[in-house]
């Protein structure tokens, strides 16, 4: 009877653990099963990875049957199973150089690295690395460094290059569970100067553990190493561990973060899309005691898995499990995860094996949105055949005859240089991270001033189409060729970027691929920037601004509707959790390679100095205004729109944040960091609203591509085909002007799609990386021009080609934060370009007009 008792008790509370919090949430994993391994009994504790497509599963240790009347048995066997068509077919025969097992694993590009591990009698410090060579069909196993002490029932993971190791006990028993986080990085392997092995980092800030999850995956702001559950011995019982443990590799820091669940120990996981981990399997302990007693009636380790997001902090039950599979490593094949042999239920091994796949969340965008945004898609294109009939010249198509209002220069200004990358990627960075690079963005009003009082009279002086105008009466025509072909590729990539990050975001909520909505934007804005010229782009671009603003609110109150608290609860978990810390103030010696204060003040300075001074894009709506004016009201209205924008913008990131850390069973895994708010647009917007919105997006991309068109095109119109008469009448440039619109967009689409990529963490910081790259140069080759009056051709020529050397230099070999890029750009184009000029003589009765020290005071006034 009383083995009876402890069977029923052991099953219901089996049934209760497994069943209690996986059932009332939706099912976020499937599993496909695929051929059993060729072992009879199957193995715990192998060392299980993926080399060139093939699993590779090495080692381990069973029990013969009947499993409770002998001892373990530790294997030397390998299997390998390798795709065969569309499944996969198992190799055996292989064998590893001595029994062994519950070591760690990690798959890497250069092969599976396997670490420690133990047999009956010893653990050991032995580390290897294990190869596929498909055409011989063998096993390599090749040496590599020992670790710092012996180690089993750890886990490893990878990041970069480097391999980490967490976890484990140094002798046989558990009270030997150690506190231990080392290192290897692999990009070292030929290194002959000793520096190839392993360092030992700081311990996390908890008790000591083995049987733990080791797993890596991206909290918003960098890739991190996770610590999560193990047991451990106590001073009278065993413990079974639910914390987790947080490092950050750059500062070499720990931070607790929530705890599982449930004891998870001797687990499998996994990293699933940007932000997420999927715990696969683990024991909860909850009948370790009573094992000898169950035997054969054990009921299994409960069937259950978990998902914890690491940006919110959050867990939920992610489904149950055909099997829980615990002591074997998961492995990542592509965006699947591999689940092969461990154990089941106490002695008892299974040979099953499994391809896990992410479930998308199920999102309809349904007829009626798909219809507005039909409607807007081709309302707009109307705009571009409503403008085409008043375009008669090149100054018509390139500056709108000059007739544009203010206001909607501002708006075109505004929605220009934010457009859909504000709509999208910055709510997302700030959901992801915090307030920060706000900071850049008050940048805007601050150098408002200076393009207004400085570098504006230059252009309406000059009457410019194209900024570069100003280059060839400053200097040369060399230099104005040099800087419009600079632009030329900025804003080329520029449209790959823009298009991308819209194409990703709307492929998440539309039943569109990312590809065809890159097609979409491409075509369409194709045919009504070069039927409507800079006019259609212009008021396109104003309507944008009031559907993106308007949306925007729409959303942030919508938010504040669903939260228990309100607006009360957004400020107080938004406070907690530090979503609105605004600046880093590190003035360290290493503070440069961070996105400390005085990083984004100067980065932010350098980035808008170059496009309100140096950018075609933003130039050009200073020239359609009708008079200089009403060009610095257009600016001045830029500037101001840029604050609450701001505000609004960041705002929605947090708010995104405190609602899906209130709701995390509402997050997809499938997604990308940057389709945080769409995804929110299309589950929570009502029917309409939502393809309103859906479609402001669509076209606000389009706008700025189209942007990006014309201005590229007035200036190899305007740069590169009039000084050199290739036209022999303005109707020959206006069609010029045409057929480059035309052709740049095909270019800037197939850029697009090139640039199509799910592995970009952050499209925001790619956009921001590639203007300080481009920009920056540009910036202070404008600087120069106007606040010297000893530069001359030779040195602006000189000084660019060093800005340019200088920018390529960083990106491939400084850890200098990308956000300095412009200011560095500028300062280098400045200084060797002043310095190189006073080697000649000074030739100042050439620069009338073109100088701060010689423009009338009525120009600047």
């Amino acid at each position: 009877m009383r083995r009876l008792a402890i069977i029923v008790t052991a099953l219901l509370l089996a049934g209760a653990s497994s069943t209690a919090r996986a059932d009332d949430v939706p099912q976020m994993l499937k599993w496909h099963e695929l051929p059993a391994m060729p072992d009879e009994l199957g193995v715990a504790g192998p060392f299980v990875g993926i080399d060139h497509d093939a699993v590779i599963v090495a080692g381990g240790a069973n029990f013969p049957k009947p499993v409770w009347d002998h001892d373990k048995v530790w294997r030397d066997d390998a299997y390998v199973m390798t795709p065969d068509g569309d499944g996969y077919k198992w190799l055996s025969g292989f064998k590893l150089d001595r029994p062994i097992a519950y070591g760690a694993a990690v798959s890497t590009p250069r092969g599976i690295v396997c670490m420690g591990g133990a047999d009956s009698e010893r653990v050991y410090a032995s580390c290897f690395l294990l190869t596929w060579d498909s055409a011989a069909q063998q096993i390599k196993q090749t040496p590599l460094p020992d670790l710092p002490r012996p180690c089993a029932y750890g886990a490893a993971t990878l990041i970069g290059d480097v391999v980490y190791l967490a976890g484990g006990q140094s002798g046989t028993s558990l009270d030997t569970a150690m506190t231990n986080l080392w290192s290897l990085d692999l990009s070292k392997i030929d290194a002959e100067d000793g520096s190839f092995a392993w360092q030992q980092l700081p311990p996390w800030p908890g008790p000591s553990r083995a049987f733990n999850l080791t797993l890596a995956q991206n909290n918003g702001f960098e890739d991190c190493v996770y610590v999560i559950s193990g047991r451990r011995t106590g001073a009278d019982s065993m413990t079974f561990l639910t914390d987790v443990y947080e490092y950050t590799p750059s500062t070499q820091t720990w931070r607790p973060r929530k705890d599982v669940p449930t004891c998870v120990m001797a687990g499998t996981g996994a990293a699933i899309g940007q932000s997420h981990l999927f715990v696969l399997s683990g024991a909860d302990g909850s009948l370790m005691a009573k094992a000898d007693d169950l035997r054969d009636d054990h009921p299994g380790f409960p069937k259950r898995a978990w998902a914890y997001h690491t940006i919110t902090d959050t867990w939920i039950g992610a489904g149950q499990t055909p099997e829980n599979q615990v002591t074997t490593i998961a492995v990542k094949s592509g965006h699947d995860v591999l689940l092969i042999g461990g154990e089941v239920r106490p002695r008892v091994r299974t040979t099953s094996a499994w391809r896990i796949t992410p479930i998308a969340h199920n999102v309809t965008f349904g007829p009626v949105n798909f219809g507005v945004l039909v409607i807007y898609l081709l309302a707009m294109v109307g705009v571009g055949v409503y403008f085409a009939r008043k375009n008669t010249s090149t100054d018509d198509y390139f500056r709108g005859g000059q007739r544009i209002p203010w206001w909607a220069a501002g708006c075109s200004i505004f929605a220009t240089m934010l457009s859909s990358i504000t709509f999208m990627a910055i709510p997302a960075k700030a959901y992801a991270q915090d307030w920060v690079y706000i900071v850049g963005n008050f940048m805007i009003p601050c150098v408002a001033p200076l393009a207004v009082f400085v570098a504006l009279p230059f252009f309406r002086r000059i009457d410019a189409t194209s900024a570069y105008e100003y280059l060839h009466k400053r200097f040369n025509l060399p230099v104005r060729l040099f800087g419009s072909g600079l632009f030329t590729m900025f804003h080329i990539f520029r449209m790959g970027i823009v298009m991308s990050l819209a194409a990703l975001a709307l492929a998440s909520v539309t039943p569109l691929t990312p590809a065809q909505c890159v097609l979409i934007m491409g075509v369409l804005s194709i045919i009504y920037c070069t039927l409507g010229g800079i006019e259609a782009v212009v008021w396109t671009d104003t309507i944008q601004t009031f559907v993106l603003l308007g949306g925007a609110m729409l959303c942030f109150g919508l938010v504040m509707f669903d939260l228990d608290g309100g607006f009360g609860q957004f400020v107080s978990v938004a406070m907690q959790d530090q979503k609105m810390h605004v600046a880093n103030f590190d003035f360290s010696a290493s503070s440069y390679m961070t996105m400390a204060i005085w990083v984004v003040v100067l980065g932010g300075l350098g980035q808008n100095i170059s496009s309100y001074t140096a950018d075609q894009a933003v130039v050009q709506r200073y020239m359609t205004t009708p008079d200089r004016k009403m060009a610095a009201r257009s600016i001045w209205t830029n500037a101001l729109l840029t604050i609450p924008a701001s505000l609004l913008f960041f705002g929605m990131g947090t708010a995104l944040y405190v609602y899906y850390k209130t709701h995390p069973q509402l997050l997809d895994p499938t997604i990308n960091t940057d389709q945080i708010f769409p995804l929110f647009i299309s589950t929570r917007l009502p029917i309409g609203a939502a393809g309103l919105i859906v479609a402001g997006i669509f076209a606000a991309a389009q706008s700025t591509i189209s942007t990006s068109m014309n201005s590229t095109a007035t200036t190899l119109v305007t740069d590169f085909m009039r000084p050199f008469d290739v036209c022999k009448s303005e109707r020959g440039y206006f069609n010029a002007g045409r057929i480059l619109t035309f052709l740049l967009g095909i270019v800037g689409t197939l850029i697009g799609l090139l640039f199509v990529s799910p592995d970009i963490k952050s499209l925001f910081d790619n956009f921001l990386w590639i203007i300080g790259l481009f920009m920056g140069v540009l910036g202070g080759l404008f600087c120069l021009g106007i606040l010297t009056q000893r530069a001359n051709g030779i040195g602006a020529f000189v000084g660019v080609i060093a800005g340019v050397a200088t920018m390529v230099g960083l990106n491939l070999y400084s850890p200098i934060h990308w956000y300095l890029y412009a200011a560095i750009g500028i300062a280098v184009c400045f200084a060797v370009g002043y310095v190189t000029s006073l080697i000649g003589p000074a030739k100042l009765e050439q620069h009338a007009g073109l100088t701060i020290f010689s423009l009338d005071r009525d120009t600047r006034s």
